[in-house]
């Protein structure tokens, strides 16, 4: 074998005697043809489904389960495969994950996922690197298919254009709140929300009263008529509010908030300097001063310089919504926090930052648990509201 290697090294580094320049480059370039042409040929074979589902646990497993869900039979005929969500389709990202595949054969040679136990004991960390990835890149394979600009928001239900708008609007990435669409998800992080069920069935039997004041159990449409046909915003969860007016399905609500002077003025807020949510108006009627009410001068607020001032509306919404104590929600978020975000880590404590800093910190975390938007929205402004500003008002 020595002997070989060195009489081939000797042959190659030497220049040829007996073969011209031209039939070495001509060579060269149809060696060069034939490799590129047989590792494309190789990579494409790696990316269809056949190759995917060659390995049991591919097959028995997350296969079985996304012919469940609408990616694989829907009424537009539209079916995503294995390779249209888990390979990036530009060339640079996709031989990146080829390589990282490579652990999955090792793990395949190896037996590291053989049976259903072994795989169900792995889901957990294989579903937390695949989440990780769509968040690096904004779930880019996601929207391939659906973008935020081509979406009708006409036909979206008003639930669904509550949640979507705002994310479009983000440009949010598409698992921050669709984990678990094509696959199981890991059963440690099946959230199940009877507790809030329970709270929603309370507000819609609840016989609220003019003039106290009340919270929004979750977040609900806002509208410019008692006929609930004007859309004007909507009222984020745990939003206090004071009941001005109850008609049949609707009520009027008085929604007292702060907002900053600059930009047009949509988003309200609970508390002066505080970037805790009250409610988001349509910039039709955030501009309106017919609706809007000044209610004191704009002051600045000395951390970020910019002037605030307190503001106060009154709008309409569905009937049904509403619960007359804050406590109530409070001890739903808090347990859900502490039970969801235990998963993977001990969470901090609430008191641990203040309520500006919770928005970021929560992002952070929440990509790792199955909230749905709703209990989202609920336990940030659980966190927000039992922050360090305001540890000595709990």
């Amino acid at each position: 074998m020595k002997k070989f290697i060195k009489l081939f090294w000797n042959t190659v580094r030497r220049p040829s005697v007996h073969i011209s320049l031209g039939v070495l480059t001509l060579g060269g370039f149809v060696a060069g043809v034939i490799f590129w042409g047989g590792f494309n040929t190789a990579l494409e074979v790696t990316n269809t489904e056949q190759f995917c589902i060659s390995c049991h646990e591919m097959e028995n497993n997350v296969y079985q389960e996304l012919q469940e869900t609408i990616h694989w039979s829907n009424r537009s005929g539209v079916r995503a495969t294995c390779p249209d969500c888990h390979v990036p389709h530009n060339w640079t990202n996709k031989i990146a994950r080829k390589m990282q595949a490579s652990k999955e054969v090792w793990g395949k040679v190896f037996g590291t996922i053989d049976t259903r136990e072994k795989f169900l004991d792995k889901r957990l960390e294989l579903a937390q690197h695949e989440w990780a990835r769509f968040a690096a890149n904004g779930s880019l394979e996601c929207r391939n298919c659906h973008d935020y600009n081509s979406m009708d928001w006409d036909r979206m239900s008003d639930k669904a254009k509550r949640f979507m708008k705002p994310a479009a609007e983000r440009d949010q990435s598409c698992l921050d709140c669709h984990k678990g669409i094509a696959h199981h998800l890991p059963d440690t992080m099946v959230f199940k929300d009877p507790a809030l069920d329970q709270l929603e069935q309370r507000a819609s039997n609840l016989k609220v009263k003019e003039g106290e004041q009340y919270y929004a159990v979750k977040a609900v449409t806002l509208y410019l008529d008692e006929a609930l046909t004007q859309e004007a915003g909507e009222l984020e969860a745990a939003a206090p509010v004071e009941l001005v007016k109850h008609k049949g399905d609707a009520v009027q609500l008085a929604i007292p908030s702060w907002r900053k002077t600059r930009g047009f003025g949509r988003v309200w807020y609970e508390d002066f300097g505080m970037n805790i949510p009250n409610m988001v108006l349509d910039k039709e009627v955030a501009q309106n001063e017919a609706h809007v009410t000044v209610t004191a001068p704009a002051k600045e607020d000395a951390m970020t310089g910019l002037p605030w001032e307190p503001v106060t509306i009154s709008l309409w919404t569905q009937a049904g919504s509403l619960l007359p104590d804050a406590d109530d929600l409070w001890g739903y978020a808090r347990d859900t926090y502490r039970s969801g975000c235990s998963v993977c880590h001990s969470q901090p404590a609430e008191g641990h930052f203040d309520a500006n800093t919770w928005p970021g910190m929560f992002a952070g975390m929440v990509g790792f648990t199955n909230m749905d938007a709703d209990t989202q929205a609920l336990v940030l402004k659980y966190l927000q509201k039992h922050s360090s500003d305001y540890a000595t008002a709990h």
